[in-house]
């Protein structure tokens, strides 16, 4: 996004202060639509480490999430720079990549649109 969208980074924020992790989004990223919930980025660290840390392959990359100076700290306490999404899919036409839903980092800068709610999609 050229001008930032000052009500997407106040959703984030309130999903960052952990005041939800319930809110449903759809977002466009670069032609990409992304539909899923929002969750703390620490919650999101925690879950992304969990699930690198169960594979073999890709254990040793868990503490990149799990560890504290890993963390993205905003500077001076500003708002959220990036969505972070867990139980969410790409929409490629009517179906949900992946099925199960994956974890998502989306730069708030590349949302060129947005709207609330979790769009559904059929494999049918």
């Amino acid at each position: 996004m050229s001008i930032p969208d000052d009500l997407l980074r106040d959703l984030a924020a309130m999903v960052e202060s952990e005041q939800t992790n319930q809110m449903s989004l759809t977002v466009v990223v670069n032609g990409a639509v992304i539909t899923g919930r929002l969750a703390p980025e620490r919650v999101w660290r925690q879950r992304v480490a969990e699930v690198l840390r169960d594979s073999d392959q890709l254990g040793p990359f868990a503490e990149v999430f799990s560890s504290p100076e890993g963390a993205a700290e905003q500077p001076g306490g500003g708002p959220p720079s990036h969505l972070h999404f867990h139980v969410a899919r790409i929409l490629q036409g009517p179906v949900g990549i992946p099925e199960t839903g994956g974890m998502y980092r989306i730069a708030l800068d590349n949302v060129s649109a947005w709207t609330v709610g979790d769009f559904s999609y059929s494999d049918k």
